[in-house]
C-alpha cells in the first residue's frame, strides 16, 4: 500500500469510515466513526483507501519505505561484509547446470554470479555467527569452543567452493590435520 497522508479517507471493516489525523513512522492514526481515534499500522491488509489526499508532508520528513531502504542497506552494509570478494575470472559469464538423473525432468541453469553471490553471503554470515558466538555473554568458553568446532566444520566442508574465489584469501579455510 502505498504511503497515505493526513486528510486522505479510508475504511477499516470494523471501525467502518475514517480520516488520517496524523501520520507516524509505523502506524496512522485515524478518527473512525465507529471507533473514533484508532492507531493503525501502515501494514494493516483491512485498511482500504476511499480518498486519497494529494501529499502534504514535509520534503525533509521521511517515508516508512524510505527508511527501510536506509535501514535495509546498513543492516547489509554492516553485517559482517569486510571486503569485497572476486569472483575468478575464469567463471565470469559462465554458468551452473544442475542435471537432474531424471531424463524427463529439465535441467536448471544459474548463472555463476548469482551462484558465487550465495555463497559469499553464507560465507559472511558463518563469520557474524562465529563472531556472535565469541562475544555471547552467557555461554561458557568450553560452550563457545564446542560450537566454533561445528563452524570450522562447515568451512571445511565449503572447501569444494574454493575454486570460484578469485584470491586465497578468501578462501573458506576447515580444520587442519597434523
Amino acid at each position: 500500500m502505498e504511503e497515505l497522508t493526513v486528510g486522505s479517507r479510508v475504511e477499516h471493516p470494523r471501525y467502518g469510515q475514517g480520516i488520517i489525523a496524523r501520520v507516524n513512522l509505523a502506524a496512522y492514526e485515524v478518527y473512525f466513526e465507529k471507533g473514533g481515534k484508532v492507531e493503525i499500522t501502515k501494514r494493516n491488509p483491512d485498511l482500504a483507501v476511499v480518498e486519497l489526499r494529494e501529499e502534504t508532508r514535509p520534503r525533509n520528513m521521511l517515508t516508512l519505505a524510505e527508511v527501510e531502504d536506509v535501514l535495509a542497506g546498513l543492516l547489509e552494509r554492516f553485517n559482517g561484509i569486510t571486503a569485497p570478494v572476486v569472483l575468478g575470472d575464469k567463471w565470469k559469464g559462465g554458468s551452473l547446470i544442475l542435471k537432474p538423473g531424471n531424463p524427463s525432468l529439465q535441467p536448471k541453469e544459474i548463472p555463476v554470479e548469482t551462484f558465487f553471490h550465495k555463497i559469499v553471503m553464507l560465507r559472511d554470515r558463518l563469520r557474524v555467527l562465529e563472531q556472535n558466538i565469541n562475544a555471547h555473554g552467557v555461554l561458557t568458553d568450553e560452550e563457545k569452543v564446542n560450537l566454533q568446532q561445528y563452524i570450522t566444520r562447515i568451512y571445511g566442508t565449503l572447501t569444494t567452493f574454493n575454486v570460484l574465489f578469485a584470491g586465497k584469501e578468501d578462501y573458506f579455510v576447515g580444520a587442519k590435520t597434523e
